[in-house]
């Protein structure tokens, strides 16, 4: 009787620490939960996780590795000889594929066999995370519940710092955005928005970044009453950072437009400025030129760009002189002034390499190509012309042609 009585007693103890065992892994994820409800840091949840497993699982040695892209990464462990990164990480990729938890005591691998179980948490077909635990101190017939429940606990974590990486990410890209509009604004608010179409010259453009933002860049200055400079430039790369280049191209231009007349002088003057704020890590192509209705002279300088084409008196040419690069070099090596006198009736097309270069496209037009079209529109008024000829290349060559930022600048001189 007193032997039941002892087997009654053992049941009913055993049957209070399982239920007291339950209510602290209830009581262990109610607290997780909630903190993750705070939205407290992934730092505080990786604290909490070592904390369960440590002190209420008896767990000896843990590491949690999550996946980012293609590698795994070990985000929290306690316990045991640190492995480095690298072996680490060459066994992870050994166990991704496998999904079921499993026991590593007879594992082949000397590193996986001193912990005692592999546990996977999957969402869907995809790969997650794992957490090997090592020195697990239970009872044979609670390893069962124990490793699920580590595996539910490791789930709602992982998941939590998953949503807590992709809600960081998409405040990001609303930064991002925000920004990127920003610039969008500044950006067309420098852009010329209002050409002249009467008087002595008649001038129109096309502005087309190729990403809300872009690296071309073009300006029309009015210097006083007979008198104007412009300018069409290319900045190498594109998105925000090329803007910001270009952006401060254009205030060092209009600074210099009015205290020098020289081209020549403010081309090298530019390239200081270039030079000093990207280390010589980019470069711009630009066109200066400087017109004076009263001489009809044009004075300007190519630096490296894409060579304006100038139709007077039925006759076609390339406005070429002038000198390389800007930004490219500390001082440039040489610089030289082109000049032209410019009938009534002359026309000056500038433009950027997107309109004449589509690589995604496998497009390239060539100098002869870009004239005959030229030539078939270059009595249409210039915003006409301007519109005309990029949609006849598009359609020639079947090709979209953006592949890059597209600026048409077109002057004709009455």
């Amino acid at each position: 009787m007193k032997h039941i009585t002892t087997l009654v007693n053992t049941d009913e103890s055993e049957l209070i620490q399982l239920l007291l065992k339950r209510q602290a892994e209830l009581n262990s994820l109610l607290e997780v939960t909630q903190a993750i409800n705070k939205n407290s840091a992934a730092s505080v949840l990786c604290e909490m996780l070592e904390v369960i497993l440590n002190v209420h699982l008896k767990i000896g040695k843990m590491r949690l590795l999550i996946k980012e892209e293609e590698h795994f990464y070990c985000v929290t462990r306690f316990g045991g000889t640190i492995e480095s990164s690298k072996i680490l990480q060459q066994t992870c990729l050994a166990l991704q594929d496998m999904k079921n938890i499993t026991s590593l005591s007879s594992n082949a691998n000397p590193l996986l066999n001193k912990y005692a179980y592999f546990v996977p948490v999957f969402h869907k077909k995809d790969s997650l995370a794992f957490v090997l635990i090592g020195d697990f101190d239970t009872k044979p017939e609670l390893i069962n519940n124990d490793i699920n429940f580590i595996q539910t606990l490791i789930n709602i974590i992982v998941v939590a710092l998953e949503n807590k990486k992709l809600f960081k990410e998409r405040v990001n890209r609303e930064i991002l955005q925000r920004d990127l509009d920003l610039a969008t604004e500044v950006q067309n608010m420098l852009v010329p928005q209002q050409l002249p179409k009467t008087g002595s010259v008649e001038v129109g453009a096309i502005y087309l970044p190729n990403q809300n933002i872009g690296g071309d860049y073009f300006d029309f200055i009015k210097l006083s009453s007979y008198e104007f400079m412009y300018c069409i430039a290319d900045v190498s790369g594109k998105g925000v950072s090329a803007a910001l280049i270009m952006a401060n191209l254009q205030a060092s231009l209009r600074a210099w437009a009015f205290v020098e007349e020289d081209v020549g002088k403010i081309i090298g003057r530019l390239n200081e400025i270039v030079v000093s704020n990207t280390n010589g890590e980019r470069f711009i192509t630009l066109f200066l030129g400087r017109y004076n209705e009263k001489t009809r002279e044009l004075q300007y300088v190519n630096a490296g760009h894409n060579p304006p084409i100038l139709i007077a008196n039925n006759k076609v040419k390339f406005l070429k002189q002038g000198t390389t690069i800007i930004g490219a070099f500390d001082e440039l090596p040489f610089i030289q002034t082109g000049k032209e006198i410019l009938p009534a009736g002359s026309l000056i097309f500038n433009y950027t390499d997107g309109l004449v270069e589509s690589a995604d496209e496998d497009v390239y037009i060539t100098d002869d190509e870009l004239i005959e079209h030229l030539q078939k529109v270059k009595s249409l008024p210039v915003d006409a012309l301007n519109k005309k000829i990029l949609n006849n290349i598009q359609v020639a060559n079947k090709a979209k042609m953006n592949s890059d930022d597209v600026t048409i600048l077109s002057i004709r001189i009455l």
